[in-house]
């Protein structure tokens, strides 16, 4: 019931056009050829008189083949027509209808270009930046923010340069060389092919060559740059080699005696291959002991935390042919242990405290103690267990038949005890 209506309504006027069927095909043709016509004017011939434009004067130094009618773009984009172009003194005056919704800043160049090697050119605004003063009506660009292709003059001219340089004899000694024999042609037609055939590899990997002479450039640019540096490697390697060269019989000696030194350590290793393995054994947990304690290592070598390391320490303490060291006449704070005190007349060599922890929580006091040392991730070997026994010692050391003895020669004590109070 809802479409029943329309339904009429289209009814009835296909049978109105069924009885006039003559005068609808001659109205059908009269729309198809307004709508034809209208395509043409305004999208073949851009003619819309509804479109408002404002025009631009361009001086230009030459026409380099623009012509009225040409298309105005921005950076390939059409934005209008050329309108005129007209001589006026020593300049060519080109005035452009550019579309009054486009907005061209007051700065931007402008060149005539060409779409291909034919011709067909046209007057391109090439503004460097989005921002005003912009072109109104009237406005004039100047020819210093003009330019224009090359002209066929000027290139012969640049070319006749070139040609003047090429020694005729030369050209006249390879011209009777290619005809010296029969093969000669054949020659030619070789040295053609393969220039042929380099051009065409070159074609297929175009974009990598224009990529490769890219970073050539900056290569070749970042090396200019360096050439004093180069310079100054150039003259330090000649010193080295200088006393690389002085130092050939030191290099001699070390190579006459390097046989020696490995025979040596040949002879070390057959010595000990019966316990090599379990020395291997213990270098392993030795080597991942080491590696889970590598931030402590570095910071010991290269701090990073504080200024100065040990083998710095230690190489500035030794000089003019000395050992050299500081001693402060204050007394400094030292951290208490609060463990008892062993005479040092008692050769005994106790076994070291397992627990042996400084009290003092400061982290100024011990700033190079093992509490302070980077550990790995867990490692909470920075604080006693809980519960631990402060006097715990170690393990005795096993005696074995390389042990050093450490016989008593002095107070009669046992081992771990202490003298009696005076």
């Amino acid at each position: 019931m809802v479409f029943e209506r329309p339904a009429r309504v289209l009814v009835y006027i296909a049978r109105r056009l069924a009885r006039h069927r003559t005068l609808t095909s001659l109205l059908a043709l009269v729309l198809v050829f307004v709508l034809s016509t209208g395509y043409l004017v305004l999208g073949s011939l851009r003619l819309d008189p509804l479109r408002s434009q404002y025009r631009v004067r361009v001086e230009l130094g030459q026409s380099g083949g623009l012509l009225a009618g040409q298309d105005v773009t921005i950076r390939g984009v059409r934005v209008g027509r050329v309108q005129s172009v007209d001589a006026v003194g020593d300049t060519i005056v080109a005035v452009a209808a550019v579309d009054s919704g486009t907005r061209i800043p007051a700065t931007a160049t402008v060149r005539v270009a060409s779409l291909s090697a034919a011709g067909e050119q046209y007057l391109d605004f090439v503004p460097a930046l989005d921002a005003g003063p912009y072109l109104t009506d009237g406005s004039v660009v100047a020819q210093r923010q003009t330019s224009t292709p090359t002209t066929l003059t000027t290139l012969l001219a640049h070319l006749d340069g070139t040609l003047t340089q090429i020694d005729p004899g030369r050209v006249e000694a390879i011209t009777r060389e290619l005809g010296t024999s029969s093969a000669g042609p054949d020659k030619l037609a070789a040295i053609l092919e393969g220039g042929m055939f380099l051009l065409s590899t070159l074609d297929s990997v175009l974009p990598q060559t224009v990529s490769l002479l890219h970073n050539s450039k900056t290569v070749l640019t970042t090396l200019g740059d360096t050439a004093g540096g180069l310079r100054a490697t150039a003259q330090n390697l000649s010193r080295t080699t200088a006393g690389m060269s002085s130092m050939t019989g030191g290099y001699e000696t070390l190579l006459g005696t390097t046989p020696q030194a490995l025979t040596a350590v040949d002879t070390l290793i057959a010595d000990n291959s019966p316990t090599m393995v379990q020395l291997l054994g213990n270098l392993a947990t030795t080597s991942q002991m080491a590696y889970v304690h590598t931030p402590a290592l570095q910071e010991f070598f290269f701090p990073q935390q504080r200024t100065g390391s040990t083998l710095d320490a230690i190489g500035t303490g030794l000089h003019d042919n000395a050992a050299w060291a500081l001693v402060s006449a204050y007394p400094k704070y030292a951290c208490d242990y609060d463990l008892p005190r062993l005479p040092g007349s008692v050769p005994d060599f106790p076994e070291p405290y397992l627990h042996a922890r400084c009290p003092n929580a400061d982290p100024s006091i011990l700033p190079r103690g093992a509490a302070n040392a980077p550990r790995p991730p867990g490692d909470n070997t920075a604080t006693a267990p809980p519960g631990a026994d402060p006097l715990r010692r170690a393990d005795p050391t096993p005696t074995g038949p390389l042990s050093i003895p450490t016989p008593d020669g002095g107070w009669p004590a046992q081992r771990g005890s202490v003298p009696p109070p005076k």
